[in-house]
């Protein structure tokens, strides 16, 4: 999806796309940090036909470069695919509620220790996401931060829960059950 998005501005190189994804922090919402990734991406939209080579040149002393641009079909799949994932939530099964659900297999005070770990954590987060709104939105229109902004709702709602239930768990509102 990102790689189809990025050819629907202009026909690209993998290098460009990989420089436009950490520019635009599309890195923290989709997994092509490596470059590695974004040439197996390339290589499926190629075979399905959903991407084909705009140009091949080669610059003095460095590789050849391949430019790619979207086809008409390529252009009528990701729109599918981003109407069904705008319209449609998905079951995911992220690691957090799996640990939380398992919380029990952990001491009071060990569970009170990794969450205040996690608190840490989640306040750099959000520190972080802050940081990449405030920079983002000198030169970013809105519409490019949306997915950055939606990520700062969910790790405030998320870093508001784990503070509230590490001072249920302190103040023993929640309790473990009893070892038989």
């Amino acid at each position: 999806m990102a790689v189809l998005s990025m050819l629907t501005e202009e026909p690209m190189h993998p290098y460009r796309m990989q420089q436009l994804i950490k520019e635009r922090h599309k890195g923290d919402v989709v997994n092509v940090t490596q470059r590695n990734s974004i040439y197996q991406t390339i290589d499926r939209l190629l075979r399905d036909d959903l991407i084909v080579v705009e140009s091949m040149a080669r610059a003095a002393n460095r590789p050849e470069r391949t430019t790619y641009r979207i086809t008409d079909a390529g252009r009528a799949i990701l729109r599918e695919w981003l109407d069904g994932m705008l319209s449609t939530p998905a079951r995911e099964y992220p690691e957090f509620p799996a640990a939380l659900s398992f919380l029990p297999n952990l001491s009071t005070s060990e569970a009170i220790g990794a969450l205040t770990t996690r608190i840490s954590r989640l306040e750099e987060w959000l520190a972080a996401l802050d940081e990449g709104l405030t920079q983002g939105s000198t030169f970013l229109l809105r519409i490019f931060l949306v997915e950055s902004e939606y990520q700062r709702k969910v790790v405030a709602a998320e870093l508001d829960y784990v503070r509230a239930l590490v001072d249920d768990l302190r103040a023993e509102r929640i309790t473990w059950p009893s070892v038989r």
